[in-house]
């Protein structure tokens, strides 16, 4: 083997292992209303939350509770949100005071005083291949 083609063959090796290390997380929504629009899911690092998440995902609204599975979710400190999206604008609609219309939560079963809650209420840990996060909409 020539000197170049060791790293080469060395990089090829890793890289399987390298695509392993993100996890699918699967997000539990409960208090779902059946058959009413979509759960849309999101999932953000503490730079983007309530911002411009890196991972989202949905899933029609199913009885009770509806399960949204989102691939490749590397390991680290996210914080998970989901919206029932009644009329499927893929809007979290609010009225004119900014009040959310339609039933939404976060990771966690946070929740804000005034307003939505902070990173660190809401927040999971993501290892391994795979994780879970519970969340009931209100």
């Amino acid at each position: 083997m020539t000197r170049f083609s060791r790293p080469l063959l060395a990089a090829v090796l890793l890289l399987p292992a390298a695509a392993s290390v993100a996890a699918t997380l699967e997000v539990r929504v409960s208090n779902v209303a059946a058959g009413k629009g979509t759960v849309n899911v999101a999932v953000c690092d503490k730079e983007r939350f309530l911002k411009q998440c890196l991972y989202s995902a949905s899933a029609p609204a199913s009885a009770a509770e509806t399960i949204v599975r989102i691939e490749g979710v590397p390991p680290g400190t996210w914080a998970v949100l989901a919206y029932q999206d009644v009329n499927e604008n893929k809007e979290l609609d609010r009225n004119v005071l900014g009040i959310p219309k339609e039933n939404y939560g976060f990771s966690r079963d946070a929740r804000g005083s005034f307003g939505p809650p902070g990173f660190e209420a809401a927040a999971i840990q993501v290892n391994g291949d795979m994780a879970t996060a519970a969340i009931k909409l209100r």
